[in-house]
C-alpha cells in the first residue's frame, strides 16, 4: 500500500487516526456482514472480498500492489485461522477420519493438480509452469470456508472430520509447491524426490506441533497464571510459536499450527471456554483482514473475458473431473458410503488460501503471474457462490446428517493450592440437566456442587435442589477425580438423571 504521510515519510499521529478510523469502519462493516451472509446462505469471505475490492484503487482508490506484502500478510492469517479450526476441532469427533483426511490432503492434492495442470495445458495451451502453478494454488480446500460454513451443518462426524482434517493439514505440501515450481528450482530435483521432501516436512511438523502441544498443555495445566485473560494469550502464542519453531528447522509450520491447536483444544486446560472463545475472535479478524486485503488486491478492470472463460473451465474441471477422482482414490478402500464420498467430492470449499497462494507468483515476479492472479479470482467467487449455498440441501439429500446432541457448557480453573478444580457448569437450552436434583447427579466421591447461581441469586444447593434452565452451578472435584466429575456430568446432560442406567 502507498500513501502519503507526515513530513519526510514518516507515518504521524495524523495517519494513524485515519487508520483506525477506516479500519474499525471496515470492520464493525465486515461484522454486520457475518448476519447478512447467513440471511442468504452465502460465506461471509464474499463480503468481505468485495468489501476490499470496493475500497480498491479501481473505486474508491485505496492503492495496494504489494504482492510479497499480501503473501506475508495471508500467511499470519492463515496462521490464526488453522489456530481457531484447531482448537474448536473434537479430537473425539475427527480422530476416526484423520488418515483419510490426511490421504486427500497428500494423494488427492497431487491427484488434482495432475488433472487440472494437463487440463490447463491442453485446453488453453499454457506452458507448463504457469499450468501446474494454476492447478496447485486452486488444489487446496479453505480452512476458513469450510470452519465457517460447514460447522452450521449437522454432519456425520467422519465426513465433517475428514474435511476438516484435509482444510486443516492440505496447505502445507501445496505451499512448498508452489514456491517450488514459483521459484524455479522443481525442475532440479525428481517428482519423487520432491514429494518426499514434502512429506518429510510435513510429518516433521506435525510431530513438533504434538510434542510442543503436550508440552505446553502440562505446563498450563500445572502454573496458576495472575488471571484468566492471560490463558488464551498463553495458548494463542504457543500455537504461534510452534510455526515459527517449525519454519526455522524447515518443517511444515501450517501443519504445526493446525496439530499444536489441535492438542491444546482437546487438553483439560484452565478457562478452555474462554481460550476457544478467543480463538474464534482472533480468527474471525484474520478471515476479515485477509478477505478485505485480498480484494484490495484485484483491479477489476484488468480482468478480461479469457481469463474468465479459463477460471470457470478450470474450475469445472476441478470441481466435476479432479475433486471427485481425488476423492473415489483416497477412500477406495474405506468403508466410506458413495453418499459421502459424493457429499465429500461437492464439499471442497475454496476461498482464501487460492488466492493467497496466487500471491506468491507474483511475488516472484513469474510470467503471465497477474493474469493467474485474475483466473484465480474469478474460479474462487464463481464456485463459491455455487457450491456454498447448496451444502445444507446436499447434504440432507444424501442422507449424511445427524441429530446434533447437546453439548455440556463447562468451564475449569484451577485450585492448585487444594490440588483441585472449581468446574463451572451452565445449565443450557435442551440440557437434560434441567429438573434433575442435585443428589440425582450422583458424583464421584470428594466431589461437591459447592454453589448455585440462579437468576442472579446465589446460594447452596441441597440435595433435593432441583436444576433450572439457565443455572450456574460451581462444583469442587479433587484433580484425580475432575475427568470422571466432568464425564458424569455429560452423561446427566445428554440423557437426563437415568444416565449411566438408562444407558
Amino acid at each position: 500500500m502507498r500513501a502519503e504521510s507526515g513530513p519526510g515519510g514518516r507515518v504521524d499521529i495524523h495517519d494513524l487516526d485515519r487508520v483506525l478510523l477506516i479500519g474499525a469502519g471496515v470492520l464493525l462493516v465486515a461484522i454486520l456482514a457475518v448476519r447478512a451472509s447467513v440471511g442468504v446462505g452465502l460465506p461471509s469471505l464474499l463480503f468481505y472480498l468485495g468489501l476490499g475490492v470496493l475500497l480498491g484503487d479501481s473505486i474508491l482508490g485505496v492503492p495496494f500492489d504489494d504482492a510479497a506484502l499480501a503473501q506475508a500478510l495471508g500467511f499470519g492469517a492463515l496462521v490464526l485461522i488453522l489456530a481457531e479450526g484447531g482448537l474448536t476441532t473434537s479430537w473425539v469427533k475427527v480422530r476416526d477420519s484423520v488418515g483419510i483426511g490426511l490421504l486427500l490432503a497428500t494423494v488427492g492434492s497431487a491427484v488434482s493438480v495432475v488433472v487440472v495442470a494437463v487440463a490447463g495445458h491442453v485446453l488453453f495451451g499454457l506452458d507448463w509452469q504457469l499450468a501446474v502453478l494454476l492447478a496447485a494454488v486452486t488444489a487446496p480446500t479453505d480452512a476458513a470456508a469450510v470452519f465457517s460454513v460447514l460447522r452450521r451443518v449437522p454432519l456425520r462426524p467422519r465426513v465433517i472430520g475428514t474435511l476438516e482434517a484435509e482444510s486443516g493439514l492440505n496447505d502445507a505440501p501445496i505451499v512448498l509447491l508452489v514456491v517450488a515450481v514459483s521459484a524455479g528450482t522443481w525442475s532440479d530435483h525428481h517428482p519423487v524426490v520432491l514429494g518426499l521432501v514434502m512429506v518429510a516436512e510435513l510429518v516433521g511438523g506435525g510431530v513438533l506441533g504434538f510434542v510442543i502441544g503436550r508440552a505446553a498443555a502440562w505446563a498450563l495445566r500445572r502454573v496458576a497464571l495472575g488471571s484468566s485473560g492471560l490463558y488464551p494469550l498463553a495458548v494463542l502464542a504457543t500455537i504461534v510459536f510452534a510455526y515459527g519453531a517449525t519454519t526455522f528447522v524447515h518443517g511444515s509450520g501450517f501443519a504445526a499450527v493446525y496439530v499444536c491447536a489441535l492438542v491444546l483444544g482437546n487438553a483439560e486446560l484452565p478457562h478452555r471456554a474462554a481460550s476457544r472463545s478467543f480463538a474464534e475472535g482472533i480468527g474471525w479478524l484474520a478471515q476479515i483482514g485477509l478477505f478485505v486485503m485480498l480484494g484490495l488486491l484485484v483491479t477489476p478492470a484488468t480482468i478480461t473475458w479469457w481469463q474468465v472463460e479459463v477460471g470457470i473451465v478450470i474450475g469445472a474441471v476441478l470441481t466435476f473431473v479432479a475433486r471427485p477422482l481425488s476423492v473415489l482414490v483416497c477412500t477406495a478402500f474405506s468403508s466410506m458410503t458413495w453418499r459421502e464420498q459424493a457429499f465429500l467430492s461437492w464439499a471442497g470449499l475454496r476461498g482464501a488460501v487460492p488466492i493467497v497462494l496466487a500471491a506468491i507468483p507474483l511475488a516472484y515476479d513469474v510470467e503471465s503471474a497477474a493474469s493467474m492472479f485474475n483466473i484465480v479470482f474469478v474460479f474462487v467467487v464463481v464456485y463459491t457462490v455455487l457450491q456454498a449455498p447448496t451444502l445444507p440441501w446436499a447434504a440432507r439429500r444424501l442422507g449424511v446428517t445427524v441429530d446434533q446432541p447437546t453439548e455440556l457448557d463447562l468451564e475449569a480453573a484451577p485450585l492448585e493450592r487444594m490440588q483441585a478444580d472449581l468446574l463451572q457448569v451452565h445449565v443450557s437450552r435442551g440440557s437434560r440437566l434441567a429438573g434433575v436434583e442435585v443428589g440425582e447427579l450422583r458424583l464421584p466421591p470428594g466431589v461437591q456442587v459447592a454453589l448455585l447461581v440462579r437468576a442472579g441469586e446465589s446460594f447452596v444447593p441441597h440435595r433435593t435442589t432441583r436444576l433450572k434452565r439457565a443455572d450456574d452451578l460451581l462444583v469442587v472435584a479433587p484433580r484425580e477425580k475432575r475427568a470422571e466429575a466432568e464425564e458424569r456430568l455429560r452423561q446427566v446432560s445428554r440423557s437426563g438423571r437415568l444416565a449411566g442406567w438408562y444407558e
